[in-house]
């Protein structure tokens, strides 16, 4: 690492981390380096707001603007462009052209535009006029609408964005008033008594409502349809006639493996910002690999789409352009910009330099004639070449720093059939050439991808450019990690392959399946994708904050149920044989809104085994011998009067009083319980309840990758245990009854959750046998088999818990 380099970077504001983390970028750093270069700031140092500038500028340029660098670098210096706005426009501007219309760069850039809050004042007011009708009928709902409306107003178009919604926040509030609950949705009553609060459907959340995200940071700084130049004007004018000048967004994943985490931030990116514009987004297979594609994976990323909460406008298939790809690749290979190679893979990586990094060089098939690579490409079309023997080659500019320039593969041969076309095709596009074109023919306007595919961009612009089709605008963001977990297929593979996990769903694992399987619900990971916003930089969460997420969401949805693990039985000598009380309980304590359920309290009741000792302790609050503890929901407490033991010395029963409520204190701690009544099917019996725990013992664990075995030797081997003999109050049944009643697919298990008082968030496990339930009255009636596991714990330190 060249320390003169990471020094001149510190002049313009870097920190010494970013400066180094730049100075690996070999695309960006000998960009960045120029630029300070031309902005005469080699030996001293620049505000922090032009070294901005300057880094935005490095870091955007195209290859078009590149040759008038020196000149936008000097209009930073001169504060001639003051925002990233203006570098964009300028940016824009500047694109193949030889020279520059100084007037009409300052016209076109904003050059010396001042424009004062009064002015944004004044343009605001009269555009609240001519949506004013909508704006009081959707009131704050409007938002995002009336803010992106104001952004886009000519006069404002170098305005502050900050000053912008402040005046529109004011206006808002002059014209509507304060919110109030016209602004919130609360769910109708009904007028008998109150049914349990259904989580919210997904069209009421953030996941289908758009979010400030879309219209502040990075997102709000994206181009509107119509506003990415062209290589031919009239390539826009067909684009703009195609889409009615809508947004058109796609989510593209590979069917080779199921979706992750990460891909929870790319879907409600792309299809939350066609949402937040009225617009469209597509699902997208980006099938072009046979070797790796299974029905399994096309079915998967459907449903956990959908499970989402998102309904794409139309799903698609990259293969279906198959033809018209290969058509492509003719003209492109007539424009003497494609040819045949056959070099090896090793042969590719030395002439790109080798991992020395040395001189590039062509290898000797790239100058070959036009009409030998049109009849060789015929070939590998029609099964003359075997795989590995001949390859479809872009021809592109092996001098450019870019790794993405030096003549990437376009094609190749592969004699595996393929999940839709059969055995039609046996040479396959690559995602390089694929990608940009399929693109281009769905009229995508937003391209968005994650950062590591920013070096493609200028590839991808290439291509369109090369073979003159539209060009969509390709945009990236950080990537979304999780820590203490590997998303990786091929890591993931080998964790299921060598049954350290189930499978691909295991609920210890952070693909969406495995997710969702645990019971997290998908407004909770729609939201906190939210929370994170969109920016530049990838993004690694904690395991424990993504937790604390879940766990603050399933305290607002979740119904409240009694049970317990290694349960203990105890019998209160001083109520009557046969004795039973009907209690009518809350869902969600001091939330009438969730509703009520009853159980029954009688003579003998069960409770978890972690909530007796037989030795006492000062700082164990619990039930003890002599000691009282309040049952919860029960007017009276208990007292402990005796220990029951079995022959091997292990407690077995319990003996207790039932005391007078008038002649004893509040008591410190209550316990939750499950009555014995055979009358009422009390307790709910389970056979296993799944406990889940982290699935790697450090928050990386790739990084033993140097130890022999790898990443395999950090499994925690305590990350799964399994309670058996557990009980639930009969509460569960009306939990599952309403989901039966309300699921579609009668196959989402999972969205039975509930808290285990003072034990975590449980679901149903898919692995239950529900039996005929859709004969019987209720499912108590019909279950055969019942698994639980555990979402998420409630986090509870042993000092506090014992004290409870």
């Amino acid at each position: 690492m060249s320390e003169d380099l990471v020094l001149l970077l510190q002049n313009i504001g870097l920190t010494e981390s970013k400066a180094k983390e730049t100075v690996k970028n070999k695309n960006l750093a000998p960009t960045l380096e120029k630029v300070i270069h031309s902005a005469g700031f080699q030996d001293k140092h620049s505000e922090k707001s032009t070294g901005a500038l300057l880094y935005a500028l490095a870091s955007t340029i195209t290859p078009g603007a590149a040759p008038h660098l020196d000149y936008l670098a000097r209009a930073i210096r001169d504060s001639k462009l003051n925002t990233t706005d203006q570098v964009s426009a300028a940016i824009k501007f500047v694109n193949d052209k030889k020279e520059i219309d100084e007037a009409k760069f300052n016209e076109e850039c904003g050059v010396g535009v001042i424009v004062t809050k009064e002015d944004v004042k004044k343009a605001v007011d009269e555009y609240t006029e001519t949506v004013k009708d909508r704006l009081v009928k959707d009131r704050y709902k409007f938002f995002g609408m009336f803010f992106g409306g104001a952004k886009n107003i000519p006069s404002l178009k170098w305005a502050n964005g900050g000053d912008i919604k402040e005046v529109v926040d004011a206006k808002m509030l002059e014209v509507l008033g304060p919110k109030d609950e016209r602004d919130v949705v609360v769910k109708k009553k009904k007028e008998t008594k109150p049914e349990v609060k259904e989580e919210k459907k997904v069209e009421e959340t953030s996941a289908t409502k758009a979010p400030d995200m879309f219209f502040e940071g990075e997102l709000a700084k994206l181009h509107v349809p119509g506003g990415n130049p062209q290589i031919k004007p009239e390539l826009m004018v067909e684009h703009l006639k195609a889409t009615g000048g809508k947004y058109v967004t796609r989510f593209p994943p590979e069917p080779n493996g199921f979706l992750h985490i990460g891909h929870a931030k790319a879907i409600n990116i792309n299809f939350g910002l066609a949402k937040a514009h009225n617009g469209i987004c597509n699902l997208r297979f980006d099938d072009t690999n046979p070797e790796a594609e299974e029905e399994r994976y096309f079915t998967s990323i459907l449903e956990i789409v959908k499970w989402l909460g998102f309904t794409p406008s139309e799903v698609t298939y990259s293969s279906t352009h198959f033809q018209k790809l290969y058509e492509l690749a003719i003209e492109l290979i007539k424009k003497d910009k494609a040819y045949i190679c056959h070099c090896t893979g090793e042969e590719i990586q030395k002439h790109r330099g080798g991992p020395e990094r040395g001189p590039r060089t062509a290898c000797v098939h790239r100058d070959r004639p036009i009409a030998e690579s049109l009849e060789l490409f015929e070939k590998m079309k029609t099964g003359g070449f075997e795989e590995g023997e001949a390859i479809l080659r872009m021809k592109m500019d092996l001098e450019n720093g870019n790794p993405q320039f030096w003549d990437l593969v376009a094609y190749r041969v592969l004699k595996t059939p393929h999940h839709r076309t059969g055995s039609e095709w046996i040479i396959y596009p690559t995602y390089d050439y694929t990608h940009c074109l399929v693109d281009s023919f769905e009229n995508i306007t937003h391209s968005l991808c994650t950062v590591e595919f920013m070096q493609s961009r200028y590839s991808y612009y290439w291509l369109c450019d090369a073979l003159e089709v539209y060009k969509p605008v390709q945009w990236e963001y950080g990537r979304l990690n999780v820590a203490n977990t590997i998303l990786s297929k091929r890591k993931i593979a080998e964790l299921v392959n060598n049954k350290h996990v189930f499978d691909w769903d295991d609920p210890r694992l952070y693909t969406l399946p495995a997710i969702r399987r645990r019971g997290v619900p998908p407004q909770a990971i729609n939201n906190f994708v939210h929370t994170l916003g969109v920016t530049k930089s990838d993004t690694v969460i904690e395991v424990a904050k993504l937790d604390a997420f879940i766990r603050d969401y399933l305290n607002e949805t979740a119904p409240r149920l009694m049970g317990a693990f290694n349960p203990i039985k105890v019998v209160i000598e001083n109520l009557p044989e046969g004795y039973e009380q009907m209690l009518t309980v809350p869902n969600k304590p001091r939330d009438p809104a969730m509703g009520e359920h009853t159980i029954p309290f009688t003579r003998e009741v069960w409770i978890d085994g972690s909530d007796f000792r037989e030795v006492d302790d000062k700082d164990f609050f619990r039930l003890a011998p002599g000691k009282t503890v309040g049952l919860l929901n029960v007017p009276c407490p208990i007292t402990c009067t005796n220990v029951i033991k079995d022959a091997s010395g292990k407690v077995v029963e319990l003996r207790a009083r039932y005391e007078d409520a008038a002649g004893f204190k509040r008591p410190k701690t209550y316990i939750q319980w499950v009555a014995e009544s055979p009358k009422h099917g009390s307790p709910v019996r389970l056979d296993e309840v799944r406990l889940f725990d982290r699935l790697f013992n450090h928050a990386n664990p790739q990084d033993k990758k140097e130890v022999p075995g790898g990443y395999l030797t950090d499994v925690n081997p305590d990350s799964l245990s399994v309670e058996k003999g557990a009980i639930v109050e009969i509460g569960l049944w009306d939990v599952m009854d309403r989901w039966a009643k309300s699921s579609e697919s009668k196959t989402d298990y999972e969205a039975m959750r509930f808290q285990l008082t003072r034990i975590g968030y449980f679901c149903v496990d898919k692995e239950s046998d529900l039996g005929d339930f859709a004969k019987t009255k209720s499912l108590k009636d019909s279950v055969k088999k019942l698994i639980l596991n555990r979402t998420v714990s409630l986090q509870v330190s042993s000092a506090l818990k014992n004290k409870e």
